[in-house]
């Protein structure tokens, strides 16, 4: 089954965390990329959605990410594991993009996209976000 659905991390992903904000580098890029490669992409964060509105829509002001992305589809998250059942009903058509793999559920270990960890210190020249659609990029045949 093609995936059509990126279900992605929000801190240490995306963003250094909720509290310091800071975008990852290439980050409008990537998700311009990942919007091109998926029918729809969804925030899938341990961080409250009214807090993810706020930090999404800075982001968008400060022309971090497209606008669109303040608008994304949320999961709300229960449990132990990011259990891709809750963003799609047809397991094998999202993909997780996370860097914490305890965070991914039993069983779904081959839907995962592995990124490095956005941490401090914030390093300009970081490639994760680039290094992710490459990763994507390539087990879509694209």
């Amino acid at each position: 089954m093609r995936p059509t659905i990126l279900a992605m991390d929000l801190e240490g992903t995306l963003i250094s965390n909720a509290v310091s904000q800071i975008p990852r580098p290439g980050l409008y890029q990537f998700l311009e990329s990942a919007k091109s490669l998926f029918e729809e992409l969804v925030i899938f964060t341990t961080v409250p959605e009214p807090r993810f509105r706020q930090i999404a829509a800075l982001l968008a002001c400060e022309g971090a990410v497209p606008s669109w992305f303040a608008s994304l589809p949320y999961t709300a998250w229960t449990g132990p594991t990011k259990d891709l059942g809750r963003v799609s009903a047809h397991i094998g058509s999202a993909w997780l993009l996370d860097d914490y793999a305890p965070y991914v559920h039993p069983g779904q270990e081959q839907y995962w996209v592995q990124i490095e960890l956005f941490g401090s210190p914030y390093q300009e020249d970081d490639t994760g976000l680039d290094d992710a659609m490459a990763t994507l990029q390539k087990r879509l045949g694209k």
